[in-house]
């Protein structure tokens, strides 16, 4: 516990180093986190608004993701907040922070996994796409998600609130995951089981995008949605190794920090913006920019309806 104290001590030391350099990384961190926020919400908008959204199953999983993205940008920009300004809470209320935090970082590889089989059946299988894809297997396999999500969480957080003492439950602190796990081999333990769970995420990708491959080569599927099945399996294989890099990013920050504060502080602000926000970017992008239907209604809502008279037009 003692060790642990004294890495919060010296993060409370490296945030008061400068100042300025603090509130231009704050500004800057609100200037690249609330477009994303705000084209995430819209999405959400024209994804609760539109019935069709609503009973397809691949519109239900990316509705979930962004869900979920929605819910880990806010929470991260409220904790890089009281970091950047010095705001120190009891730990016991950064907990249920810390815990929905993992929840949600955990859920979004595993939403993109189940985006990649539902793909994977739509185009392999699509005579039985509209048996095995329902509405109702996938808010199953949403709650299944969420789930398997929470349970190392709450692992955490017993094992923390049996073994920690009270004194260390009610110190102020930074809220970040690494207070409920004070062991150094409890953190190393998390970093390898959550790659371990990416590594096999990345193997039900790899093996979605070489069967799309195969079925568009023997031409018994459509080959332009084979085509586009295949890059929308590609650009979520890019986002599942910036969530892999997220989380080796401390262990990179760990070794620098010992050789050099200031370029620490460098790296650790630029890992954030690349991997954290940038990999919670990606899933507007594989859908909501490269869906014609969703990208249709959300170029509408974008432009406030002004291509009304246009849209009556096509259908006179």
């Amino acid at each position: 516990m003692d060790s642990h104290n004294a890495s919060a001590d010296e993060q409370m030391q490296l945030i008061q180093i400068d100042p300025i350099r603090r509130k231009i990384s704050l500004a800057l961190t609100q200037i690249f986190v609330w477009p994303f926020i705000y084209l995430i919400f819209v999405m959400l908008l024209i994804f609760s608004r539109k019935q069709t959204f609503r009973t397809e199953t691949r519109y239900i999983l990316f509705g979930h993701s962004l869900l979920v993205d929605l819910m880990f940008l806010f929470l991260t920009d409220f904790v890089v907040l009281l970091s950047y300004n010095v705001v120190l809470i009891p730990l016991r209320f950064c907990i249920p922070v810390c815990m929905l935090m993992e929840t949600v970082t955990s859920c979004a590889p595993l939403t993109i996994g189940a985006m990649c089989l539902e793909r994977y059946v739509a185009i392999c299988m699509p005579l039985r796409h509209n048996a095995i894809s329902t509405s109702r297997r996938a808010l199953i396999v949403i709650l299944l998600i969420w789930i398997l999500s929470s349970i190392s969480p709450f692992v955490d957080m017993f094992i923390l609130v049996s073994t920690a003492s009270h004194e260390y439950l009610t110190q102020l602190t930074h809220c970040h995951y690494e207070i409920m796990l004070p062991e150094r081999i409890r953190r190393f333990a998390r970093g390898l089981l959550y790659i371990m769970g990416m590594v096999f995420i990345l193997i039900i990708e790899v093996f979605c995008y070489v069967m799309i491959f195969l079925a568009a080569r023997a031409a018994y599927s459509d080959k332009k949605s084979a085509s586009k099945g295949q890059r929308t399996i590609s650009l979520h294989i890019i986002q599942l190794f910036l969530c892999t890099a997220e989380v080796m990013c401390p262990y990179i920050e760990a070794v620098v920090m010992q050789y050099d504060i200031q370029l620490y502080l460098t790296v650790r602000f630029f890992n954030f913006l690349a991997f954290s926000i940038t990999s919670r970017a990606v899933s507007p992008l594989v859908y909501g920019f490269r869906d014609e239907k969703f990208y249709a209604a959300l170029v509408y809502y974008i432009r406030c309806k002004v291509n009304v008279i246009s849209d009556t037009d096509k259908h006179t």
